[in-house]
């Protein structure tokens, strides 16, 4: 090409660049950074800020011809993958979705929602843990739209609000994925799981019957319902006995089938994680620990996200959780029923009393927990003086303390702000001396 030509073709370039830049500022001016900020964001998948920053709004650009399905398609993708990497960082579909409800509100959780069940349909049944499935139809998690190319403007339809606010809440909903905190894994990740074990060697398993579980929360539904002071005393310290017994048995048996008297048998401690919701905190994880203690697990509290993790047997998890779950409910009805306090000038003295309420009330329980075991272990070991009872528990014990180290390597112990509240004190320990501390007695099916 000659020299002119290079020119000429030079200047036809020129003219071009001048009739955008005039059309730009028609549509209502020429911003830098207008095409380097959403490929910012479609990149990374949440770095909302350069959009805002650096160009128009992400609504802005979805408007714009040819666009708006690039935005749609790439905005999704990067949510389910979120989604993904959620998994493999030890996350569970009710938990992901309670945490982005915690930081942004309801609707960010619906979305949530729809995201774990477009993430989920790519896998068959029997290739995730079986726990999932039910925490999936608990969420009511199902793809309810077609193809996934029209799904944000459906979405954006059901929950009624305009384009703007459907790209800025599923930009919240990225961020929230993205600066998730890496959890222990205590179940295998989608895809990874193994349902069928047709052709392999039958386990021992020390998991409760669902249908003692479901005749236990009836009970405990009674229990946590009435009104009646004697009623509910009388529903005590028998239930913890035979929680306590319960596991005890289990241990003894586990004993006596691996040949090694003594040893609980490798692997069988497991984690569950339980939800600490707000207000009091701090009192709800002490009451915790105390129940999990006393079944022979132990709580490990995450402050900053609102659970804990209870590590210990299966049979004994699920005790600590129906326990846990019916004592609170209980402490919260007696708490609430006291209603609220002012002191000498006036002043709400309400939250100062609720928490001293629940640091009573949770110390109380753990004494009679601990007393129900200690009933427990002296019958067990009149009914089988030939067995020594030491050493089983003993490695009941230590596996579960193995398991913690292995699980949280860099644990820490922190001191809770000590009770101030006199009142409250003394009606948390009244509340916790007429709490039903009835879990177990159903689960090992036993009579009163």
């Amino acid at each position: 090409m000659g020299k002119a030509n290079r020119q000429r073709r030079r200047a036809k370039l020129k003219d071009k660049e001048r009739e955008r830049r005039r059309r730009d500022q028609q549509r209502g001016g020429d911003r830098p950074g207008r095409s380097a900020g959403w490929h910012a964001a479609g990149g990374t998948g949440w770095q909302q800020a350069d959009i805002h920053a650096d160009g128009p709004s992400a609504a802005e650009v979805a408007e714009e011809p040819g666009w708006k399905r690039i935005v749609e398609r790439t905005l999704l993708a990067s949510l389910i993958g979120a989604v993904t990497t959620g998994w493999h960082q030890g996350w569970q579909p009710v938990e992901i979705v309670r945490q982005v409800g915690r930081e942004f509100g309801p609707r960010h959780a619906r979305l949530a929602t729809d995201l774990v069940a477009a993430e989920m349909r790519g896998y068959a049944s029997a290739a995730f843990d079986e726990g999932w499935q039910a925490q999936l139809v608990s969420l009511g998690a199902t793809v309810w739209w077609g193809s996934d190319e029209g799904y944000l403007r459906l979405w954006r339809e059901h929950e009624r609000i305009d384009l703007t606010a459907a790209l800025t809440c599923a930009l919240e909903v990225l961020l929230a994925f993205a600066t998730l905190p890496v959890l222990e894994r205590l179940c295998p990740i989608p895809g990874t799981a193994r349902r069928d074990t047709a052709n392999s060697a039958p386990k021992p398993s020390h998991k409760v019957d669902q249908r003692m579980l479901d005749r236990v929360r009836g009970l405990l539904a009674k229990a946590e319902s009435t009104e009646f002071p004697d009623e509910a005393e009388a529903l005590t310290s028998r239930a913890q006995e035979l929680m306590a017994r319960h596991s005890i048995d289990d241990a003894l048996l586990t004993a006596a089938g691996s040949g090694r008297p003594g040893q609980a048998g490798p692997g069988q401690a497991s984690g569950r994680r339980l939800f600490i919701d707000k207000p009091y905190e701090a009192s709800k994880a002490i009451l915790l620990d105390v129940v999990a203690g006393a079944n022979r697990c132990r709580a490990i509290w995450h402050k900053n996200l609102g659970l804990s993790t209870v590590v210990g047997f299966p049979g004994d998890l699920d005790a600590v959780e129906l326990l846990f779950t019916s004592l609170l409910v209980q402490a919260t009805t007696a708490m609430v029923r006291a209603g609220s306090r002012r002191d000498a000038w006036g002043r709400s003295r309400t939250r100062s009393f609720r928490l001293s309420f629940l640091a009573s009330y949770a110390q109380r329980i753990g004494e009679r927990l601990n007393e129900a075991v200690g009933a427990a272990e002296r019958q067990a070991t009149a009914d089988a003086p030939g067995r020594d009872l030491l050493p089983v528990l003993a490695a009941k014990h230590r596996v579960v303390d193995e398991a913690v180290e292995e699980m949280f390597p860099e644990l820490t112990t922190h001191s809770l702000n000590s009770v101030n509240d006199r009142e409250g004190w003394i009606a948390g320990r009244a509340a916790a001396d007429l709490a039903s501390l009835n879990g177990r007695r159903e689960v090992t099916g036993d009579a009163a």
